[in-house]
């Protein structure tokens, strides 16, 4: 039986709004994978600690509070810091298209700013995993 795709939904700070997050938790879920939700006002250490020792495929963030660059650049250095840097980090929420270039150079896997189709995150994660699936498959020649 294969594994499903384990994710950690994350809300980070003083972010108090979750509905959004609930739902792409659910649409995650409804497209079989394995979802395991922080609640409200979590650290940067906690996510990273709830990341590694729930032993998650990915990180997913959901934040509305303009906080977002410096809370993913503590996360990405607290999955370093615990040898996680392999963890797939994506992030969605109010953030501007301008920035998306400089989360990504931080080490962020994938952004969705507003406007994003409800079933992005999905569509991105089913791909990146096919991928990866299919070059642990396949042979190498050298």
């Amino acid at each position: 039986m294969e594994r499903r795709i384990r994710i950690l939904m994350a809300k980070a700070g003083l972010d108090g709004h979750d509905r959004g997050a609930k739902v792409i938790a659910r649409i995650f879920r409804d497209a079989g994978m394995e979802v395991i939700y922080t609640g409200l006002h979590q650290t940067p250490e906690q996510i990273v600690r709830s990341a590694v020792e729930e032993d998650v495929d990915v990180v997913a963030l959901s934040i509305l509070s303009g906080a977002h660059i410096g809370i993913c650049r503590k996360i990405i250095q607290g999955l370093r810091e615990a040898g996680a840097e392999e963890k797939v980090f994506i992030v969605g929420g109010t953030i501007l298209e301008e920035e998306i270039p400089l989360l990504k150079e931080m080490g962020v896997t994938e952004v969705f700013p507003p406007g994003s189709p409800i079933d992005a995150g999905v569509t991105f994660l089913q791909g990146l995993f096919a991928e990866r699936k299919a070059g642990e498959s396949g042979h190498s020649e050298e």
